[in-house]
C-alpha cells in the first residue's frame, strides 16, 4: 500500500513564501516523478509543476519565476518553494506521485495522489 502525504501549508501575506513537501511511502520499487497540482474553489485542478526522477522540470506560465520543484529520489520526496506569493495563488494544493511499486507478482506503474494541503495568501 503507497501513502502520499503533503504538509507545509498554511496561511501568508501577499509576497510571502511557503514551502511544501510531500513524502511517498510504501512498496515503492521505482520513483518515476513528482508533481504539485493546484485547485481553486469550483474549479478544475490544474498542474503547477512537475519534475521527473532525472530533475528535469516544468511549471505553469503563472508560477514560472516564483515556484521551484525539487525532489529527493532516495527519500521519494518532493518539494515546492513558493516565493512571492499571490492572492490568486489561494488553493488546495495537491501533490502525485508517479510511482512503480512491488506487488506479489511483479511491479505496477500507477499515479498516486494525496489529500491535500491548503494554501491561503491574504491581501
Amino acid at each position: 500500500q503507497v501513502q502520499v502525504v503533503e504538509s507545509g501549508g498554511g496561511l501568508v501575506p501577499a509576497g510571502g513564501s511557503l514551502r511544501l513537501s510531500c513524502v511517498a511511502s510504501g512498496r515503492i520499487f521505482s520513483n518515476n516523478g513528482m508533481a504539485w497540482y493546484r485547485q481553486h474553489p469550483g474549479k478544475q485542478r490544474e498542474l503547477v509543476a512537475d519534475i521527473t526522477s532525472g530533475s528535469s522540470t516544468n511549471y505553469a506560465d503563472s508560477v514560472k519565476g516564483r515556484f521551484t520543484i525539487s525532489i529527493d529520489n532516495a527519500k521519494n520526496t518532493a518539494f515546492l518553494q513558493m516565493n512571492s506569493l499571490k492572492p490568486e495563488d489561494t488553493a488546495v494544493y495537491y501533490c502525485k506521485a508517479d510511482l512503480t511499486t512491488s506487488t506479489g507478482w511483479g511491479t505496477v506503474t500507477s499515479d498516486y495522489w494525496g489529500q491535500g494541503t491548503q494554501v491561503t495568501v491574504s491581501s
